[in-house]
């Protein structure tokens, strides 16, 4: 069995896109882990290649400390592989029935993020969802759509109401399971699920201290998550891109895991 984590470069048998969105993905996957919102092998982040219909996923038995470039996994949207490293590594099932679904029904959307944080899974089984508890999750106030758990996500009845539940927001939570983000690039669906996932860990600090709440009005609510949408004052994420690049490469320095950008 082939089960090696080392892969050669693919970067002058793709076009310049293409290379480009697997930098930025497996940047993405790298990032997620340096954050600690990663969970053992287990998730998926999606990406689109532009002017395609087919998608970039990571190989199931990864790391996401381990991913590179050239390890991403070429799929359509219905699942079937167009091209992946030579490997016994396949991809998870789950992958393309979740991020699939949205890919093909959401044109607007380039990128989609899944994670099983602990503050994530925690906000998850809280009927009250997502508080408008501070300035970061008060982004959310309106503007996230919630999924009630139907099990493991491999049936592929699920997909049309995955994206009902989503509709036109740009995050989920799916309840008793965990976060979903996405964006329409791969630096907004980030920043989206940096936002959330710390929203999350601030309400289960907030609501553990035990004591009286404070939550906004109406008015600010609705003002306040209206200038923090994507574009209302710049694109989201993509000031804060080369800054997270800057950091990846420092924390990876000398860490003997491949490059992302390999």
């Amino acid at each position: 069995m082939n089960y090696s984590t080392e892969f050669e470069s693919i970067r002058n048998n793709v076009s310049a896109q293409e290379w480009q969105t697997r930098q930025d993905l497996a940047a993405c996957y790298r990032l997620v882990d340096l954050y600690g919102m990663s969970d053992l092998i287990y998730n998926h982040i999606t990406a689109r290649i532009p002017g395609t219909d087919h998608l970039l996923i990571n190989l199931y038995g990864l790391l996401y400390k381990e991913i590179t470039a050239s390890s991403l996994v070429k799929i359509d949207v219905e699942g079937t592989v167009v091209w992946k490293p030579d490997t016994d590594y396949g991809i998870n099932v789950s992958g393309y029935v979740i991020h699939g679904a949205i890919h093909k029904a959401r044109p607007d959307v380039a990128c989609v993020l899944h994670t099983h944080t602990r503050a994530g899974m925690a906000v998850s089984a809280m009927k009250c969802g997502v508080l408008p508890l501070s300035q970061t999750s008060i982004r959310f106030n309106g503007h996230i759509g919630y999924h009630d758990y139907e099990g493991p996500a491999i049936d592929l009845g699920e997909r049309e109401r995955l994206v009902r539940d989503l509709g036109p927001h740009d995050a989920m939570v799916m309840r008793n399971h965990g976060l979903l983000a996405c964006g329409a690039t791969i630096q907004q669906a980030f920043n989206t699920m940096y936002q959330l996932e710390l929203s999350c860990r601030s309400q289960v600090d907030a609501m553990a201290a035990r004591t009286d709440l404070t939550m906004p009005g109406e008015n600010v609510l609705a003002h306040t998550a209206h200038l923090y949408q994507p574009g209302t004052r710049r694109p989201y994420g993509v000031l804060e891109w080369p800054a997270m690049l800057r950091y990846l490469a420092a924390e990876e320095k000398n860490s003997g895991y491949p490059p992302y950008w390999h």
